[in-house]
């Protein structure tokens, strides 16, 4: 089993941030409505946070590196000098071997008559890290470790956990990928019904608005007919309450001349005076008739100008009847024109699809579909 070093846990920590950054990517671009409605604030900056990381990870990675070749270099220098003193010990142990010890069982060509040479023998290859084991002797070759099956299995096993691991990433990546559309189809579809019933909604008013106004109007006109009969009424009986009055009064009875003054002709005697004379009755009647018609004409007058605003405010509800009715109309021809849009196109592709199955006889399989929009470059 092999034991991980930095480097490799820097290479894996490294795969998993390209990764994590690959799938952030993948859902910002697959996203349909943030990418055609405009720039995502959000993707910036987390693209600047991980521009900031990344510097201060090439940093430390640099300040790693030179922390570590500071450490080689001693281990180098310490490395050196504990070979360069070897390597004198060495020498001055050989020179004291040659002159304390000459005898035959240590001299070289004593191993090929040694009678003892089986038992003292060692076997080929004790350990993968044998000192005997040279490249011309052949006794160890590349995957003939004695670790072999268990690191085959170990590898086995690793690869195992890769392919699983990305099996569930993929699973994952493809939840959150459908989550997203279903969000958005539905979040699509409440746009549609809000709209459509602030549509109904305003419709409604505007009908209750209008049968409101004319509801209003028709009453303002009634009252105001209604008022004017009663003024007439009045002013008629009040009329004929006057006229009985004089007719019937003592001063319509009596002659006019006891009253006259000494004074002139233009003064009375007030205690004697019983009423005018009948040329002054008349020029009051036709003063009255006169004050009569002036009134009856400023009626009319005031009864022109109440059905000349009634006409308006009718003529303006009408014309804001049928300017609604116009656009309903239009809207309806706007919708039949894209229904029939709609119609002809799905007739051009239901076509298409027909030609199209009569073309192409190799239907691609779902295996074919599933090797898009896997990455975001």
């Amino acid at each position: 089993m092999e034991v991980a070093q930095p480097k490799d846990l820097e290479e894996d920590f490294g795969l998993a941030k390209r990764r994590y950054a690959e799938l952030r990517r993948q859902k910002r671009i697959f996203n349909a409505r943030n990418r055609i409605i405009g720039g995502d604030t959000e993707a910036w900056d987390v693209q600047v946070c991980d521009q900031k990381i990344k510097e201060a990870t090439e940093k430390a990675r640099q300040e790693t590196f030179a922390a570590e070749m500071r450490q080689n270099d001693k281990i180098t220098c310490i490395s050196e000098n504990r070979e360069r003193r070897d390597r004198k010990n060495l020498c001055k142990a050989i020179n004291d071997f040659q002159q304390s010890f000459q005898k035959p069982e240590t001299r070289r060509e004593f191993d090929l008559s040694d009678p003892l040479a089986l038992k003292k023998d060692l076997p080929a290859r004790q350990s993968d890290n044998d000192a005997r084991n040279t490249i011309s002797g052949m006794q160890k070759f590349m995957g003939e470790d004695l670790n072999f099956y268990q690191r085959k299995k170990f590898q086995e096993e690793q690869n195992r956990e890769w392919s699983l691991q990305q099996q569930r990433e993929w699973k994952i990546a493809r939840a959150n990928q459908k989550c997203a559309e279903d969000l958005y189809l539905k979040t699509r579809l409440q746009f549609d019904e809000t709209a459509k019933h602030l549509q109904n909604l305003e419709s409604t008013t505007r009908k209750a608005v209008c049968a409101a106004v004319k509801e209003f109007n028709k009453k303002q006109a009634l009252e105001s007919a209604e008022k004017k009969i009663q003024e007439k009424k009045q002013d008629q009986e009040d009329n004929l309450a006057e006229i009985s009055h004089l007719l019937r009064g003592d001063l319509l009875s009596e002659n006019p001349q006891q009253a006259a003054s000494s004074f002139g002709p233009h003064r009375v005697v007030p205690d004697r005076w019983k009423g005018m004379s009948r040329e002054q009755l008349e020029f009051i009647r036709l003063v009255q008739e006169q004050q009569v018609q002036e009134k009856l004409r400023l009626q009319e007058e005031e009864r022109q100008r109440d059905m000349h605003w009634d006409r308006q405010r009718v003529q303006q509800a009408r014309a804001a009847l049928l300017c609604d009715r116009q656009q309903q109309c239009q809207r309806h021809d706007l919708r039949r024109a894209l229904d029939c849009s709609n119609l002809s196109l799905a007739k051009e592709q239901l076509s298409q699809k027909k030609y199209m199955k009569e073309i192409c006889t190799n239907h691609p399989t779902e295996d074919y579909f599933t090797q898009f929009n896997t990455r975001s470059r």
